[in-house]
């Protein structure tokens, strides 16, 4: 797989296949590195680590993949901006729809698979546009301060619906 498009198509199904597997990650191995990682529970907020991991776990394959057969630009910026931005895009549309309807398991995993189409589409156009000053560095401090993120509130989850867990009815590592 030597084009840049069929890392993309393909990108969509396996960032979506991620995402399902994160789901379920910490659960089966509850430990310090995977709380940051992947959701301790079924809060909104701990969901968008899935977004976030699934694109940048993706990203670093793709790159595996391309490196040699494909000039990109942007790479490590495209791993903090793609992802970043999905969670933006998400969230803009998914809170209205969470206040409408309440959680809804055909809303929630409907526009994630859009949401990833829409994000595959950016990042190819990112990584095929001209290298930008800085990227390297500007991504790699995202996704460091993206986990720092991730990691601040997972152990101090503020009181706010973006961090409640419905179904356990609490925030942050909840007791099974």
């Amino acid at each position: 797989m030597n084009n840049l498009k069929n890392t993309k198509i393909l990108g969509i199904v396996f960032i979506f296949l991620l995402c399902v597997l994160f789901h379920f990650t910490y659960q089966i191995w509850p430990n310090s590195l995977f709380s940051v990682i992947f959701p301790v529970n079924e809060s909104i907020w701990e969901h968008m680590k899935l977004i976030f991991s699934s694109f940048v776990i993706y990203g670093i394959f793709e790159y595996l993949i391309i490196r040699k057969k494909v000039k990109v630009n942007n790479y490590l910026l495209n791993l903090f901006i793609t992802p970043g931005l999905a969670i933006l895009l998400y969230l803009t549309i998914y809170i209205p729809l969470y206040f409408k309807y309440g959680e809804n398991m055909i809303i929630s995993i409907g526009l994630l698979f859009i949401m990833i189409i829409i994000e595959e589409l950016i990042s190819y156009n990112l990584l095929k546009s001209k290298e930008i000053s800085n990227g390297k560095l500007i991504g790699f401090i995202g996704i460091i301060l993206m986990y720092f993120l991730f990691s601040y509130y997972t152990y101090n989850p503020t009181d706010n619906f973006l961090f409640y867990d419905i179904l356990k009815n609490g925030y942050g590592i909840l007791p099974n």
